[in-house]
């Protein structure tokens, strides 16, 4: 049987298998990127929201920015009782993002760009047509057994980061895990049509018990192309087939566009599931998106959390591998991405609970709200329509040291973000970094440790050799805390319009620990080299343990990083 070793494997070649597969080599690790189907299947529109920080994330490794030119950008959020309009609203960012709040692109076209970019990544081997039938461990890797056309192959790796999506059943059984949850009983309909519908393209509309889907919901969305996303709630026993032949569809259509021309160019019919495995670390394996976690369409938190999964999996397996930090980081990774998708179940579950009320008293409490929305801004508030993907906040991590004078205050209103603190996403900004073509605050965040500094009330005067003692103290505290990439900066330097540090709310004296995913990882004022130490130790993983931490840089190479720049 053939032996194929590598570093890292990858279960699943979907976006979120790519993503993660893009970014390991981007911290100069190869994977080997497996698939059980013998090719890309790209039939469907499937996933089609695409979040302002997965764009970035996709950004780092090079289609950001054509995901966003080819998606439709979208800003605002209209949600209808029955033919009125109850509210809407728009979505903000601290700082001067560089990709608006959402686009929508559907799930083939952003797999066929990132294919296009794995094409041109020399540490991706692509193995279609190789379904993993067995999986053991040992202390040393993971062995995977494939059965291919051409025979079983094995595949050696030291971990395996399973992204292989919603029918990940087997890879779950193999590694003992429960997917503790339940399924819904409606159903929904999915139709992509093409038509033109004047003043549509820019806004996503949610229909509450609208006359033409009395008692149940319909959710449109614009995408690229003059194509609309329309889903309507159907009865558990909905007959696809048997509404198409009989003109149904068409009715159901018209209703909502009226007569004029359209072509259908997608329809499907899913259910629901609300479902999580209790583990997303199970030894050398670590699961993420689908396979980890099922949560409904509503609010687009599927590809969105996948994507975040994949990118706290890649940085924390890259570091290991390159021997900047131990194996106990990666207990990170369950700690932090399970409780994003608990968060994500919590909220989608409310979401169902208000659109496919469960009981008499669920459904009494939905139609007084929506009755009283109309005039009262509380009520509108309680109207659940679906809350749209956001980065999860990380502020309850044990790799993040908490800030007492910046407390979280919880999930902010729709449409918002919460204040720069330890484990929120750093806000993007325009920078100038001398020596660099880089311009935006996050394109730095992501190539290791980003030290900001914000100068002291007492530092403005012209002793330039007081500061370079400051910035050198401040380095050497980090190059003796981890052997990783780190960069630090003056705010003073690089933001001159002072975008930065307004959207950070960055106070004299502080010192901003960023995170190879853009989290915060901890606020310092005026540190001693000591707590330096402690905040990079904590964000490792290591708490204070004693490990060397210059014990080499591993066997992957990371010269890239400094090309990055």
């Amino acid at each position: 049987m053939a032996i194929i070793e590598t570093p890292v494997a990858v279960l699943g070649n979907g976006p979120v298998g790519q993503t993660a597969a893009l970014l390991l080599a981007r911290w100069g690790v190869p994977t080997v990127l497996l698939d059980a189907r013998p090719f890309r299947d790209a039939v469907g529109s499937k996933a089609i929201v695409q979040q302002r920080d997965v764009l970035d994330v996709w950004e780092s490794v090079g289609v950001g920015r054509q995901v966003a030119a080819e998606g439709l950008t979208w800003t605002t959020a209209r949600t209808f009782h029955r033919e009125r309009e109850l509210f809407s609203y728009t979505f903000a960012e601290a700082g001067r993002p560089a990709f608006p709040p959402f686009v929508n692109l559907s799930q083939s076209r952003t797999e066929e760009l990132l294919d296009a970019r794995i094409a041109g990544a020399p540490l991706i081997d692509v193995r279609w047509d190789h379904e993993v039938t067995g999986l053991s461990q040992d202390a040393g890797g993971v062995t995977l057994t494939c059965r291919t056309s051409g025979g079983e192959v094995a595949v050696r790796a030291a971990y395996v980061l399973a992204c292989a999506g919603a029918k990940g059943d087997r890879v779950r059984e193999m590694l003992g895990l429960r997917f503790d949850g339940h399924s819904f009983d409606d159903r929904f309909l999915i139709c992509d049509i093409r038509a033109d519908l004047p003043g549509w393209a820019s806004e996503r509309r949610f229909y509450f018990d609208p006359p033409w889907n009395p008692g149940r919901q319909v959710l449109i969305h614009p995408c690229p192309g003059s194509t609309f996303r329309i889903d309507w709630q159907v009865p558990s026993d909905h007959d696809d087939r048997r509404e198409v032949a009989s003109g149904g569809r068409d009715a159901r259509i018209r209703a909502v566009i009226g007569e004029r021309p359209y072509e259908v160019v997608w329809s499907s019919v899913y259910r629901f599931h609300s479902r999580i495995v209790d583990r997303m670390r199970a030894g050398r394996v670590l699961l993420a998106g689908d396979v980890a976690h099922l949560v409904s369409p509503f609010g687009a938190r599927g590809l969105n959390s996948g994507v975040q999964d994949a990118e706290n999996a890649a940085w924390k397996l890259a570091f290991v591998l390159n021997g900047w930090a131990g194996e106990e980081l990666l207990d990170g990774y369950h700690a932090e991405r399970h409780a994003a998708a608990l968060e994500n179940l919590d909220v989608t579950a409310a979401t169902m609970r208000f659109l496919v009320p469960g009981n008499e008293e669920e459904r009494r409490v939905r139609e007084s709200t929506l009755a009283a929305a109309a005039t009262d801004p509380e009520a509108r508030a309680a109207v659940d329509s679906g809350r749209l993907a956001e980065p999860f906040w990380y502020v309850n991590s044990p790799l993040i040291t908490p800030d007492p004078s910046r407390p979280f205050a919880g999930r902010p209103p729709r449409g918002a973000v919460p204040p720069a603190a330890p484990g929120v996403i750093v806000p993007d900004a325009p920078i100038s970094v001398t020596g660099t073509r880089v311009t935006r605050l996050r394109e730095l965040a992501r190539d290791g440790f980003l030290l900001l500094m914000n100068d002291s009330a007492d530092d403005s005067s012209d002793d330039s050799s007081d500061e370079g003692a400051d910035e050198g103290a401040v380095l050497r505290a980090a190059h003796q805390a981890t052997p990783a990439p780190v960069r630090l900066l003056r705010l003073g330097d690089v933001d001159h319009t002072g975008t930065v540090r307004q959207a950070l709310a960055a106070r004299p004296g502080e010192l901003w620990i960023v995170r190879p995913d853009a989290h915060i990882a901890a606020v310092l004022i005026r540190p001693s080299a000591a707590e330096i130490t402690t905040a990079l130790h904590r964000s490792l993983g290591r708490a204070g343990a004693g490990r060397d931490p210059h014990r080499g840089q591993g066997t992957w190479s990371t010269q890239q990083n400094a090309e990055r720049t």
